[in-house]
């Protein structure tokens, strides 16, 4: 999916969640944590399984998921 191989779906991790290398650390907790002005070197200290490129993945796929799309209406 769109190169972003460290986003797994595993429905017995964590309910199915998007997670990070199918740890039961979920996108939406990093996504989330970055959004609320968590500086990276923060989140890494206090999650130590995580790496640099699971915040950057998880970033794109949230960009990913929010992309918007315009469907023309098309009167009969």
């Amino acid at each position: 999916m769109l190169g972003l191989e460290r986003i797994t779906f595993n429905p017995s991790i964590m309910g199915g969640q998007a997670c990070i290398r199918g740890m039961r650390i979920s996108v939406s907790l990093v996504v989330n944590l970055v959004a609320n002005g968590k500086p990276v070197e923060e989140i890494l200290e206090e999650y130590p399984d995580l790496e640099t490129e699971d915040i950057r993945q998880s970033l794109l796929y949230a960009a990913w998921l929010t992309q918007e799309r315009v469907f023309p209406f098309q009167s009969a």
